[in-house]
């Protein structure tokens, strides 16, 4: 062995689920990206990276379970590319539990910026997981539901799905 390290590939899978397609990137290893295709916003694709449904099928079985009312926690290795700040939020986010709000400036007294509700709303906005890494627990102070990627109809039937942990959730159109 000469020490050569093997380049690590970025895999895809893409998914239907009741938010409509969803993009899940990363590698062998971890999650990088899960992103709302049929969204305002969808991510663009990257030709370099390599089809693997195999590497997202743990990730797959609890996004089903999520969305049929069966799970309420994910058990995912995450790697998520992004400023120290914005991991602060994201973490954050990942304590807010199931079937509970906050609301952006809650968010930032918890993580001991309280005057930055702005700035934790930026870094939500970029959340590059969504669903597990729960941006859409997020609302406003008035509790208005806002400022949400996937759009703020696919956020109301995220809430709807966890205001009711036994109810299974289908797209309403």
């Amino acid at each position: 062995m000469t020490g050569h390290r093997a380049e690590r590939s970025t895999l895809y899978t893409s998914l239907e689920s009741p938010l409509g397609g969803l993009l899940l990137v990363g590698d062998r290893d971890a999650l990088h990206g899960l992103y709302m295709q049929d969204a305002p916003d969808p991510i663009p694709f990257d030709p370099g990276w390599r089809p693997c449904a195999d590497a997202f099928a743990e990730v797959a079985a609890q996004l089903s379970e999520y969305f049929a009312g069966r799970r309420t926690t994910f058990e995912v290795e995450l790697a998520m590319a992004g400023t120290p700040f914005q991991h602060r939020v994201w973490d954050a986010l990942r304590e807010i539990g199931y079937g509970e709000t906050r609301t952006y400036g809650e968010l930032a007294r918890r993580i001991d910026r309280p005057g930055a509700a702005r700035a934790v709303g930026a870094a939500n906005g970029r959340n590059p997981i969504a669903v597990i890494v729960p941006c859409h627990r997020v609302i406003g102070a008035g509790g208005a539901l806002t400022g949400f990627g996937g759009g703020i109809g696919r956020k109301r039937l995220l809430l709807e799905l966890e205001a009711s942990p036994r109810a299974s959730v289908t797209p309403s159109q």
